[in-house]
């Protein structure tokens, strides 16, 4: 079998790079829109959950059986379908307003978006070394969250109610279309790609998985209950844009950091100082008297909260060869999938006060810390980095 790094086309990201700002854009715009457009719709604002949790079961779905489409039509043909099925259950939900159509749609949505973070993650990761990796995934991660963080500022302008704010979602998710259709070569060599073997995924650290799984349990109630959360509190409604924007850029600005300090120290170590310190964000926001400290406190919970997938993809994918990637990126999207169905319930139903979603972030995040605290002292991660002296 001829190796992926003897292939006269080399594995270049700027088709992936440039679709997915386009489509993070779009998305992160759709995330707080769906939930705050739900009364103008004439829908129960109780949806919201449901929505957010059958739009991550597609995603755990979709991450059953991405594999073999990219294996069979390639990384660039792969994308261009995951988008146009993205598309679809966009103009779904606007031609039919209906709690079933639009709990299809998201079913859908969650299956779409599975197939473009596999495709482009993979489409990164498919490289030699573990520096490489960490880099081209930085690169993946800030222009996710960048994108994300740019699309909440569309909220204000365009508002939540009609038609106009998902008609720019789908001209966006258009857009996102053209550099994988303009850019046709440099894909990854997708016939090269191995599923991993039982035995193999017995041997995954276990800190990766978990840190995808709580990954998932984070950010799913974020996406999907976060903006009805700061428009329900009277102080902070008419800011609920710009909130939920810092929180993205918080992700968006850490991903150089965690680029950096992943090649330096253990990853499971890594991930329990960014827990930490989204426990502490938590404790802000819940107690925060200023404007601005309350802005510093939602900045510090999205940089942990999106700094925690990252790692620990990279943690997963350190010790494998470049053609089990795309079958570690499914196990991993699976990890995060399961955790974002259950998250947005989770949040909804645990606490019946009304920081729930605080309390629940709270806690989630500080058990995190233990547990990967205790795997770095221990010595039994998985994570055979060297840490820097």
């Amino acid at each position: 079998m001829v190796e992926l790094a003897a292939s006269h086309k080399p594995n270049n990201p700027l088709a992936p790079v440039i679709g997915l700002s386009f489509f993070a854009i779009a998305s992160g715009f759709l995330m707080s829109l769906i939930p705050l457009s739900l009364s103008a719709f004439g829908l129960d604002n109780e949806l919201a959950s449901w929505l957010a949790s059958v739009f991550y079961l597609g995603l755990l779905i979709g991450a059953f059986f991405i594999e073999r489409i990219v294996a069979r039509v390639g990384h660039r043909h792969a994308f261009l379908a995951f988008l146009g099925l993205l598309i679809f259950s966009v103009a779904a939900q606007l031609i039919l307003p209906n709690a079933n159509v639009w709990l299809l749609a998201r079913f859908v949505a969650g299956i779409a978006v599975a197939g473009v973070f596999v495709v482009v993650e993979s489409w990164l990761l498919m490289t030699d070394t573990a520096k490489a990796r960490a880099k081209r995934l930085g690169l993946y991660m800030t222009s996710l969250y960048g994108g994300s963080a740019v699309g909440q500022l569309a909220i204000d302008p365009l508002g939540t109610s009609g038609p106009l704010p998902y008609l720019f979602v789908i001209a966006l998710l258009f857009l996102a279309m053209l550099a994988p259709l303009l850019i046709k070569s440099g894909q990854p060599q997708s016939q090269h790609s191995q599923k991993l073997q039982l035995t193999e995924l017995k041997k995954l650290s276990r800190p990766a998985i978990l840190g995808c799984l709580v990954s998932g349990l984070v950010l799913g109630p974020i996406y999907g209950l976060m903006p009805v959360y700061i428009a329900a509190q009277s102080e902070q409604a008419a800011f609920t844009g710009t909130l939920m924007a810092v929180i993205i850029l918080g992700g968006m600005l850490v991903q150089p950091l965690v680029s950096y300090l992943s090649t330096r120290m253990a990853k499971s170590l890594l991930m329990a100082l960014f827990c930490l310190f989204g426990a502490m964000g938590v404790v802000g926001i819940m107690q925060a008297v200023h404007f601005n400290v309350l802005m510093a406190s939602y900045f510090i919970l999205g940089a942990a909260s999106f700094a925690l997938y990252p790692i620990a993809i990279t943690l997963a994918c350190d010790a494998l060869p470049i053609e089990k990637i795309v079958s570690a990126t499914e196990i991993m999207l699976l990890s995060y999938s399961f955790g974002s169905v259950f998250g947005p319930l989770l949040a909804a139903n645990l606490f019946a006060s009304a920081n729930g979603i605080m309390l629940y972030l709270g806690g989630c995040l500080f058990t995190t810390c233990i547990y990967m605290l205790i795997k770095s002292l221990k010595g039994i991660s998985t994570d055979n980095t060297p840490v820097a002296g």
